[in-house]
């Protein structure tokens, strides 16, 4: 007889069945099985997501999958996680427009998967690294609403955080 199967219900009514170890890289799911399921499961265990549509959550798990084996840094280790750089295949991974990186992120945090919410603020960190503010309203679709005195104001108010 096969394991019993976790199935993750998207907001959207999609059903994915995934092995226990990659529900499991979800803080959330996981001690939500452990709550409801002291005993271990014993048969599939349905879980609804209800804030994640089904293709994040499909690329959510796809991660899961792939990491399922992997050993992350310790969650209190600030550096360690900070410092760990992005693995070829999560930039490879996190290779979706903007609206799914920020889906992705979102969803990591609301199933308490670190690893995963960190490596796409990390993508996230780069594509701001080292552009003006004009560069970033280019990257992010922003809109420049504020007038030629505004914006000379607040440069003068915040110039010590200029490099120089």
């Amino acid at each position: 007889m096969s394991e019993p199967k976790v199935i993750m219900v998207s907001s959207d009514e999609e059903r994915f069945k995934v092995d226990q170890v990659v529900a499991e890289k979800s803080v959330t799911i996981k001690n939500m099985i452990r709550d409801l399921n002291p005993d271990g499961l014993t048969e599939d265990f349905e879980v609804p997501v209800s804030t994640i549509r089904a293709n994040v959550l499909s690329k959510v798990l796809e991660w899961c999958e792939h990491h399922k084996t992997t050993v992350f840094p310790d969650e209190d280790d600030e550096d360690a996680k900070k410092t760990a750089p992005i693995e070829e295949w999560d930039r490879t991974f996190f290779r979706v427009d903007q609206e799914m990186l920020y889906e992705i992120i979102l969803a990591a945090n609301f199933l308490n998967i670190t690893p995963l919410r960190d490596s796409g603020c990390k993508i996230v960190a780069e594509m701001i690294r080292g552009k003006s503010p004009e560069e970033l309203r280019k990257v992010f679709n922003i809109t420049n609403d504020f007038t030629a005195e505004e914006e000379a104001a607040i440069r003068r108010e915040n110039e010590w955080a200029e490099d120089r």
